[in-house]
């Protein structure tokens, strides 16, 4: 029975290293196909097979090759097998961003042989990682997820001292208690949310964590200017009566204009 267990893994280790021997061949064939003149209309460049998550280390098996305009070649296409692929006893690659299927393989996304990929490689020029607590009511019920943007509402004080402002805006989700893969789209209750921040907002975070609570408003995917909005206070939402507008005391108005003056005189 050992025996057989050994065989069958053998078996195995024979079976995957034939997959990627035959898969770096054919991406090897297929790269010759493309012309390498410099003066081609097309290059063959390297593109994900298959989506890519964040960390994953670099195979053959997962890559393509395929012709691209070379007016249209982005800075930093990779076109050469072997400066993706580590050969037989190297460390590989990883991707330190998620990729999907049929995008091309940029240098910007991926590590150096053995890198180690962490969350460092998500981060933008000059920003930072910082973690704050949340729960499920101040995390929008667990579906803020990693590549989402939100807006940061403080809310602080007591009694009809009580107030909300938001203090940040357009904030982009990196994590949600350990997970940074964005592919992700699973809801679940964090404890924890790990944001993109500057070094300016990240002393706003630490002082509003102190001051009140933290919650997350979940954006939509549009690209909207944002503008300063003021705090409101409870007493500001406490009425009499609802906001909604009473058609039986309406009051028309009409506009009368006397020389250059124009006014609005109600009607009974």
């Amino acid at each position: 029975m050992g025996a057989r267990s050994i065989l069958v893994a053998l078996l195995g280790i024979a079976v995957a290293g034939g997959s990627a021997f035959a898969a770096r061949e054919y991406l090897d064939r297929s790269s010759a196909v493309a012309s390498t003149d410099p003066e081609a209309a097309l290059v063959s460049v390297i593109v994900a097979g298959h989506d890519i998550p964040f960390g994953q280390p670099i195979q053959a098996n997962m890559l393509q090759v395929m012709s691209w305009p070379r007016a249209a070649l982005p800075p930093g296409a990779i076109t050469d097998l072997d400066v993706l692929v580590a050969q037989p006893g190297m460390p590989p690659r990883r991707a330190t961003r998620a990729m999907s299927q049929g995008e091309l393989i940029l240098a910007s996304k991926i590590s150096e042989f053995g890198e180690k990929v962490t969350i460092v490689q998500t981060l933008g020029a000059n920003t930072r990682a910082m973690a704050i607590s949340v729960d499920a009511q101040t995390a929008v019920g667990g579906f803020v997820t990693p590549g989402d943007s939100v807006d940061i509402v403080l809310t602080q004080g007591g009694g009809d001292g009580l107030r909300a402002i938001t203090i940040l805006q357009n904030i982009r989700i990196i994590g949600v208690d350990q997970q940074a893969d964005e592919q992700s789209d699973q809801p679940s209750v964090a404890r924890t949310v790990t944001v993109e921040v500057t070094p300016e907002q990240s002393q706003t975070l630490a002082l509003a964590q102190k001051a009140g609570t933290l919650s997350l408003s979940l954006r939509t995917l549009d690209s909207a200017i944002d503008e300063p909005l003021d705090s409101i206070r409870l007493s500001d939402i406490l009425r009499d009566k609802s906001p909604v507008d009473d058609p039986a005391e309406a009051k028309a108005t009409i506009r009368v204009r006397r020389a250059n003056e124009v006014e609005d005189v109600e009607v009974d």
